[in-house]
């Protein structure tokens, strides 16, 4: 990659970065800020689902207008609406108020994340894309590395202060992206052009593009079972304080993280993004039960550092084998991906909390049960014989 790409590239990855580190500030006291307001598992789960429904009616909207109004300009308003978004959840003080704020930061992912894939799809070649989405996971899940920690260190000066803190990164990266970011030319992979709103939804259930959007939506399922109970789940089962809870997020984002940057480039040219994804989803499936029957402190981290290693090469797998079949339908690409991962994002939670109410361990079976059928799929995929991969 040229010097101009690259500086564009890291300019991305730092919003990125920054935005999900926002995110990952609030995820030690999520809580103590569910106990003050009497909050169960159930309402945990329709909280988080309130977001994902918000991006999944935003997403296919989003991933048209990123084709139509430009890359920029998306990722700027996007950055803009999480940080008012994570504002207004430290100022509430009601359920209302939260569900508020978490529909706004719906918004916010459906409008940044498809923006994001498509630029860099726009300034890469199709040899250097894998790379790229790898370090933009790896930015991604580096944020969550970083923010816990943080998080954890913020909350003794007061439960909503980590909530400000995120609000700040997401205007200041708004402000970085608005002064430094140009809008790409854009990538000419074919002469396809982009499809409709109404075409993008027949094109959902074509042969190129069926299985792995369904497989985002199993992967998204597994992770947001996983992730939206996690803290309650430690809280309740081991009483674990905001601090080890912070201490086991950042462990296994280090180690999902060095897995990206290490191991995917290698692992996409030596077995191809559909293997990677099939062995991933299997390392995922055992992890995710394993999760239920392990009840030492130095068992769980080891279980919950490595499931990331798994959760975290399906992702940039799935984004990089969508963006060399996308041609000019990156956009498209980019909100159909948000949308089947906003539908995990939905029921993973919903059921998830239903359960976890119900008892602590059902939450992970369902969800390795989800996993597992994510595998079966799996081997029926076949990459398309006119597409070279």
């Amino acid at each position: 990659m040229s010097k101009k790409q690259n500086i564009t590239l890291a300019i991305l990855l730092s919003n990125l970065f920054i935005a999900f580190l926002g995110i990952g500030l609030v995820i030690p006291v999520l809580p103590t800020i569910m106990n003050e307001l009497h909050i169960s598992g159930s309402v945990v789960g329709y909280m988080v689902a309130a977001f994902a429904i918000t991006q999944l009616i935003a997403s296919p909207i989003a991933g048209k207008l990123v084709d139509n109004i430009g890359r920029k300009i998306m990722i700027v308003a996007g950055l803009f609406i999480f940080g008012l978004s994570e504002f207004l959840f430290g100022f509430g003080r009601s359920v209302e108020i939260l569900f508020v704020s978490r529909m706004l930061g719906g918004v916010s992912a459906a409008f940044i994340m498809p923006a994001v894939t498509a630029y860099i799809a726009d300034i890469t070649t199709l040899a250097q894309r894998p790379k790229a989405l790898g370090y933009m996971s790896a930015a991604i899940s580096t944020g969550f590395i970083i923010g816990p920690g943080i998080g954890g260190f913020l909350a003794e000066y007061g439960t909503r202060v980590p909530f400000y803190a995120a609000g700040v990164l997401g205007l200041f990266a708004a402000i970085l992206s608005f002064m430094f970011l140009k809008e790409p030319t854009r990538a000419t992979d074919n002469e396809e052009s982009a499809p409709s709103i109404v075409g993008s939804v027949k094109r959902v259930f074509s042969p190129l593009y069926f299985i792995p959007f369904i497989l985002i939506f199993v992967l998204s399922f597994g992770l947001a079972a996983f992730e939206s109970l996690f803290s309650l789940f430690v809280d309740h089962k081991f009483a674990f304080t905001p601090s080890d809870i912070a201490i086991i997020i950042t462990g296994s984002g280090i180690v999902g993280a060095l897995a990206q940057l290490i191991l995917f480039d290698w692992l996409t040219k030596k077995m191809g993004e559909i293997n990677v994804i099939r062995y991933s989803l299997i390392l995922s499936a055992v992890l995710t039960f394993a999760m239920t029957i392990v009840n030492h402190y130095f068992a769980i981290l080891f279980v919950t550092f490595f499931i990331f290693v798994g959760f975290d090469l399906i992702r940039p797998a799935v984004t990089s084998y969508l963006s060399k079949i996308a041609g000019n339908e990156q956009g498209f690409v980019g909100g159909m991906n948000s949308m089947f991962t906003s539908l995990g994002n939905i029921f993973g939670p919903i059921l998830g909390g239903i359960l976890f109410d119900v008892n602590l361990n059902y939450p992970y079976y369902f969800a390795t049960i989800v996993l597992v059928l994510g595998v079966i799929l799996a081997l029926f995929w076949r990459k398309p014989k006119h597409i070279e991969l």
